[in-house]
């Protein structure tokens, strides 16, 4: 069976515009960005065109644009950096229990360092409710940190509404964009944030490369110590190669977006599978409020994993577990309140720039063959 790719939430192939604007710094353009002379002149100039280009994304300005490692070095960056910088006895971050775990691990070990932290509940759909936000806030307050998008079901939460509040209370306020760069609007002006998340790999831009959006004036205390690279901010010569990729990244997510496209493809398929399976197929997440690319599905008293295995050549995922045969559901699941018999057998599609029609109608056959033999 042909292989089909359905996972762009967890990784992305390059594009091949990032992969031509990265082969020359394989081994023509060497350089040290540091560097006075002529070879690391022509590494800064790509640092900066690059920076330019994820600044153009975002709506904001370059020196805003921090470059790191990866959106989890990203996400560390802000919350840690807010933590140790915060003039309060007893810090207090107020983030959702459906963040990714580079939001709710540093949470965790800020706690041991004394920090308080809130975990505020979510909706059926996995919607965090703005006034759940407002309500939370206390006098030690430093930080609230929501995901944009949910990587499991799609989700998109109310950011700018989220930001309003914390603009008024003058607490700064991050959001975790990985998902949602590239894919939908993530103006920073609009939604009202001081720090945002970006993970290269996402977006058809390499692993291995990130960058952290901080508004200016918000002041850090850097995750990484050592020379003054990135401005003072992140420490570490710069990965020229694989920020100039994500520069390209940003570029073509801006000049050719695929939002509608993938919308429609999404629709399309979601339709197929309720057309072949009828009840016995469930929605996860927000009906419209979705990124367009993503659909978590459940195929109640089936295991998502289990089908997924026996779904040759088709790269999907799921969010259950399975340890020593036991199969537990994914705790974004479990935060919306979905019954085990229908969360255990979930599977999220998630589509991509590449994916066609074609693929799409071949992976519903296969699966109405796999689940009817099985019924």
């Amino acid at each position: 069976m042909p292989r089909i790719y359905l996972d762009f939430n967890a990784s992305t192939p390059l594009a091949t515009e990032v992969v031509d604007a990265m082969r020359p710094f394989l081994a023509d353009h060497f350089g040290n960005p540091s560097s006075p002379h002529w070879a690391g002149r022509l590494a800064r100039e790509a640092v900066d065109a690059a920076r330019a280009e994820v600044a153009a994304l975002l709506n904001a300005m370059p020196r805003e644009i921090v470059f790191t490692s990866s959106g989890s070095e990203a996400n560390n960056h802000a919350i840690k950096g807010v933590f140790f910088r915060a003039r309060s006895r007893k810090p207090h971050v107020i983030a959702t229990r459906i963040e990714h775990p580079a939001v709710l691990e540093p949470c965790k070990f800020l706690e041991r360092l004394g920090a308080s932290v809130t975990l505020l509940p979510v909706d059926s759909t996995g919607r965090v409710d703005p006034d759940d936000v407002r309500r939370a806030i206390t006098r030690h307050t430093v930080l609230i940190t929501v995901m944009h998008a949910n990587n499991e079901v799609g989700t998109i939460q109310p950011i700018a509404a989220i930001g309003r509040i914390t603009r008024e209370r003058g607490i700064l306020f991050h959001t975790d964009a990985a998902q949602s760069v590239g894919k939908i609007a993530t103006d920073i002006r609009e939604l009202g944030v001081d720090l945002l998340t970006i993970a290269g790999h996402k977006l058809y831009a390499p692993k291995g490369v990130g960058a952290l959006f901080i508004r200016d004036g918000v002041d850090l205390e850097p995750l990484i110590h050592g020379a003054g690279h990135e401005s003072g901010r992140r420490a570490g010569t710069e990965n020229v190669l694989l920020i100039v990729g994500l520069g390209a990244a940003c570029r073509l997510a801006r000049e050719a977006p695929c939002r509608e496209k993938l919308l429609q493809l999404c629709e399309q398929f979601l339709q197929r599978l309720r057309e072949a399976f009828g009840d016995r197929v469930v929605l996860n997440g927000h009906a419209s409020e979705r990124l367009p690319n993503t659909l978590n599905l459940s195929f109640p008293d089936q295991i998502g994993q289990e089908i997924l295995d026996r779904l040759d050549g088709i790269a999907a995922s799921t969010g259950s577990a399975c340890h020593a045969g036991s199969h537990t559901m994914s705790p974004v699941l479990c935060a919306m309140g979905v019954k085990p018999r229908v969360g255990l057998g979930a599977i999220r599609f998630s589509l991509g720039r590449t994916t066609t029609v074609e693929e799409l109608d071949s992976v519903v056959t296969s699966m109405k063959k796999l689940l009817n033999s099985s019924r």
